[in-house]
């Protein structure tokens, strides 16, 4: 399963990268199903970490989408209205979810790296 190193990650199976982008990983992915709908937040709105941002859902269940860092939201990807398949075949790039600016940076060192997430999901 693909987790790329460049990325940091939460316990609720959220990335972000270095840029402040957020999405889902491939474990999550495969977990959730075939996804039919995602509900973003607006931009402006202030995210919290490991709080509820969003809504995910598939064939199969709704799921919360929780913020890997608390910030600003600075853009949201709209394409993922349309398409929201996106994020389950290309989770790592094109079905990212929001872009956030971070308001407590320090927060980040709370994720796992790829190797610390690869551990957590082989325990599951």
């Amino acid at each position: 399963m693909d987790t790329p190193d460049k990325l940091k990650y939460s316990a609720e199976h959220e990335w972000l990268d270095a840029d402040g982008k957020v999405g889902i990983t491939a474990f999550a992915v495969e977990q959730i199903g075939d996804i039919v709908f995602v509900e973003l937040p607006a931009i402006g709105t202030m995210v919290e970490a490991t709080k509820a941002f969003g809504v995910i859902e598939s064939v199969k269940a709704v799921s919360e989408l929780f913020a890997p860092a608390s910030g600003k939201v600075i853009a949201i990807n709209d394409t993922l209205a349309d398409t929201p398949e996106t994020v389950a075949n290309d989770p790592y790039g094109a079905g990212w979810l929001v872009k956030i600016e971070l308001s407590n940076p320090s927060e980040v060192n709370a994720l796992k790296d790829a190797a610390g997430y690869r551990a957590m999901i082989a325990s599951l």
